[in-house]
């Protein structure tokens, strides 16, 4: 059992690194590891690792944390990085190999014969399919940001986006590619703007960026989910047989909490008692990095001192507790906890759906044709939906706001000038003022009654707090390609002008205390985007089509008795 006595962690100092050991496969590769040992390390103990694409030398600090903290800890490089053998392929050698890492690590003298992982993105996809195949010794998992692999990346609601050649170039052959990747924003916004003001195929974008990719080609011929990427993810019947402790972390503004959190739905879904019990989630006020370091300023916010969780001392409580017979760490009160932005102060629940109160529509009205900010719509909380259709006109061969975009931060949160120099090509609508400090905290959804006079067109929509003194802050934003309006697995082109259903119901989860005064705005509009890959409009293979294949779309809102549109907001639970 645990006894907190006995635990006496290493000095940074006492740390001893093994470097080049070699982890061999079931195939006969094997991949290469750098080893992390407590100095003080006298038995046998439960032993972690990480699997990582990114070169083993970017975890070191984790290494010489977990190792000064008691725990035997390893990074391990993927097949076909770094000095690991092999090929490397994203994503798809990851389960099989990862669980050859955990019989293998269990095996050490160092090692008592339970193995845990830590790691976020795809450190944390890398805990999930080596879950799937179920090692014997694998105790836990702790899998952070973790994409769903078709969900949200690389495809999230069947849009591609140019992103997919910086980081497959940042993975590109053996040796790390960081300095491409990082702290260059300017350079990748400049070739992304290049690229769509070219009005080239999407499908050429790799070699336009000077990188040409087997795998990007492949990517590219598979815009929907289907088999292919199904064979990343667990199944259901692999999720059922999941049982381990499973802690899950994701943050509001994690660009993976969609696949964190689809993961985290389907392990419950399909699951027994025993492996639901087990799983615990955190969603912080945090970003993607934020989710293993975070900070107080970022995407153009910022959040108070409870924010700055320690999520090591998290990790080593969770370590212990599931595997050393530890107290159950003092954070984790209840089986979901979540961060109120705005309120700043961590709250509990004892599932993600009971976090919202209820959800009550906002119906989408209108006088006039709303296409600006300061001439909007309303989104009234007293119904029906009334007033004649609105409408914009996108023209996919409009680059007019490149330039503009490519000195906006696209991770920004705040800056929202792209909303004032896209007026007359959106449409903008507010609620009233709230009357008083209101949680909101769950997902929104939009339920749009939109009629278009092309087969296909994207859609954007943003919901956004608007302040006192003008300031916004965007909340959650969803996507829609039209042709996969009723399946997103199955395409079926617009073949009719009058209006139609369109439900958007895959807004990332948010909390956030609204202040008294702030109003609600909701945007939507297309997707036109130097960081998106381009819709022509033309009902063709997307990716193939180019400015040739380029159609005028007229889009119509309607919001009349017998098309109700409006925006579903979750309004959280009242204070205890």
């Amino acid at each position: 059992m645990f006894d907190p006595h006995n635990q006496m962690p290493a000095t940074w100092t006492d740390v001893r690194m093994q470097w080049g050991v070699k982890i061999p496969l079931r195939d006969g590769v094997r991949l290469n590891a750098t080893l992390y040992l407590p100095g003080r390390h006298t038995a046998p103990s439960p032993a972690i690792f990480t699997l990582t694409p990114y070169i083993g030398q970017t975890y070191h600090d984790r290494g010489m944390y977990f190792a000064a903290h008691g725990y035997p800890f390893l990074t391990v490089d993927v097949r076909g990085r770094g000095n690991s053998e092999g090929e490397f392929r994203p994503l798809i050698n990851e389960a099989k190999d990862a669980a050859d890492v955990v019989e293998w690590l269990a095996r050490q003298p160092y090692c008592n014969g339970q193995v845990a992982m830590w790691g976020g993105s795809y450190g944390g996809f890398v805990q999930w399919a080596a879950a799937k195949e179920l090692p014997p010794h694998l105790a836990t998992i702790v899998p952070v940001a973790s994409p769903y692999v078709s969900v949200d990346f690389p495809i999230r609601n069947n849009l591609a986006a140019p992103y997919w050649m910086q980081w497959l170039t940042l993975v590109s052959g053996r040796t790390s590619q960081d300095k491409i990747f990082w702290n260059n924003e300017a350079y990748w916004g400049a070739q992304f703007r290049r690229w769509f003001e070219s009005g080239a195929p999407f499908k050429q974008l790799d070699a336009v960026l000077g990188n040409p990719s087997p795998i990007f080609q492949e990517w590219v011929a598979h815009p929907q989910p289907d088999a292919y990427w199904d064979g990343y993810n667990p199944t259901a019947e692999q999720y059922a047989r999941i049982s381990i402790p499973v802690l899950t972390i994701t943050g509001i503004y994690d660009g993976d909490q969609p696949g964190a959190l689809t993961h985290y739905r389907e392990h419950l879904r399909h699951a027994g008692d025993a492996g639901r019990a087990r799983h615990y989630l955190v969603i912080g006020p945090w970003d993607h990095s934020g989710t293993r370091t975070p900070a107080r300023r970022f995407c153009g916010l910022e959040v108070g001192p409870a924010s700055l969780l320690d999520l090591g001392q998290l990790h080593l409580e969770w370590y212990a507790w599931t595997m050393q017979g530890g107290p159950k760490p003092a954070f984790l009160r209840d089986r979901v906890a979540y961060y109120v932005m705005g309120a700043e102060r961590w709250r509990y629940a004892s599932s993600l759906e009971a976090i919202t109160l209820r959800s009550a529509p906002y119906w989408l009205q209108s006088s006039h044709n709303p296409t600006d900010v300061f001439a909007s719509g309303v989104l009234s909380a007293t119904g029906p939906a009334r007033g004649g259709p609105d409408h914009y006109i996108h023209d996919p061969r409009d680059v007019s706001l490149a330039a503009l975009e490519s000195t906006v931060d696209p991770e920004s949160r705040v800056d929202h000038r792209m909303i004032h120099a896209a007026h007359g090509k959106l449409l903008v609508y507010h609620s009233a003022p709230f009357d008083e400090d209101t949680e909101i905290s769950g997902f929104f959804k939009l339920t749009a009654w939109l009629a278009i006079d092309q087969p296909d067109t994207d859609f954007r929509v943003t919901v956004y707090e608007i302040a006192l003194d003008g300031s916004a802050v965007q909340l959650t934003t969803d996507t829609l390609r039209a042709r996969y309006r009723e399946d997103p697995r199955t395409a079926r082109l617009i073949a009719t002008t009058e209006p139609l259903r369109y439900d958007f119901e895959r807004f990332a989860f948010v909390s956030r205390c609204i202040k008294a005064g702030s109003r609600l705005r909701l945007v939507i509009g297309p997707i036109n985007s130097i960081y998106s890959q381009k819709n022509w409009n033309g009902g063709g293979v997307v990716a193939e089509e180019s400015i040739e294949h380029a159609r005028t779309v007229t889009v119509k809102l309607f919001h009349d008795e017998t098309h109700p549109s409006a925006l579903y907001v979750p309004f959280g639970q009242p204070e205890a």
